[in-house]
């Protein structure tokens, strides 16, 4: 019993970003919970955004008991890592929840009983998405330190830059056969793909056995995917829009809605590899002594 005692760590609970997690696991399971009385989330937005809460809810609990029972130097990975990615991606999930389900499912005006749940699911959700950013804030490292690399700007942006890929994907309609289209969408695939490998490979600590220097590699990587991306920003719009206006029956699900879509998150990912350029040149070829 005594044992047991001294292997629990009550500050995972009372820190400030134990406080951030336990409120981001209580207003996720409110959301969910809300939502799921109702029984109206049958479409792909409501089903994402039940999908969302509920992940969040059971990772942001699994992370707490782990650090509760000082279980986590156990398992094969790089703690640190994982939980400023997660963070970071429950941050990006939860947000788009928060607007794509009011925007889906909330009518005007609000007046039923079921309406007024899924408005308070939404205020729950909003809340939790300031609780999941106020852990990356806390969690984020110092200028200076790079023991934890997916908590450094850098590392946060490639989260960033893997998940809005992945809105890009879930957007993507009508390119086959138009060779620029096609293009971008190798420019999508490539960069998300690398990315992903490498915060894989971080999580895992497997990027110390890469011959070379990483840091390096890494700019590099940076520098080519803002040029892909510019190629995109540019070939997207232009295969998609040129000579056609939008249709005067378009609705949620319109091709022409896709497209634009995808247009401006393809502009926040090169805005995001440039930042992301800017952070590791500095990072690598101007450190601080």
């Amino acid at each position: 019993r005594t044992m047991a005692i001294a292997t629990v760590n009550l500050r995972a609970l009372t820190s400030w970003v134990g406080i951030a997690r336990l409120l981001a696991v209580v207003l996720s399971c409110l959301s969910f919970s809300l939502v799921a009385s109702t029984g109206h989330f049958e479409a792909p937005y409501g089903t994402w955004c039940m999908f969302t809460w509920c992940f969040c809810f059971t990772v942001t609990l699994l992370v707490l008991l782990l650090e509760l029972l000082e279980l986590y130097p156990l398992l094969p990975l790089s703690w640190d890592d994982f939980t400023s990615a997660f963070s970071m991606l429950a941050t990006l999930m939860v947000f788009t929840s928060s607007v794509v389900f009011p925007a889906t499912f909330i009518s005007s005006p609000c007046t039923r009983n079921q309406c007024a749940r899924q408005a308070v699911a939404t205020t729950a959700s909003c809340l939790c998405f300031l609780a999941y950013a106020i852990e990356v804030s806390l969690t984020r490292a110092k200028p200076g330190d790079i023991s934890s690399f997916l908590s450094t700007v850098p590392g946060l942006l490639k989260v960033f830059e893997a998940y809005v890929a992945c809105l890009i994907f879930s957007l993507l309609d009508r390119y086959n056969g138009e060779p620029g289209l096609m293009w971008c969408v190798a420019v999508y695939s490539i960069c998300f793909i690398f990315t992903l490998l490498i915060i894989i490979f971080t999580i895992g600590r497997c990027l110390a056995y890469v011959p070379c220097s990483l840091e390096k590699v890494l700019v590099g990587y940076n520098f080519l995917a803002l040029l892909m991306y510019l190629t995109a920003t540019v070939l997207w719009p232009l295969y998609s829009f040129q000579g056609q206006s939008r249709p005067d029956n378009c609705y949620k699900d319109c091709w022409w809605n896709k497209h634009l879509g995808v247009t401006f998150l393809t502009i926040f990912n090169l805005f995001a590899y440039l930042v992301d350029l800017v952070y590791s040149t500095r990072m690598v070829f101007f450190r601080a002594p």
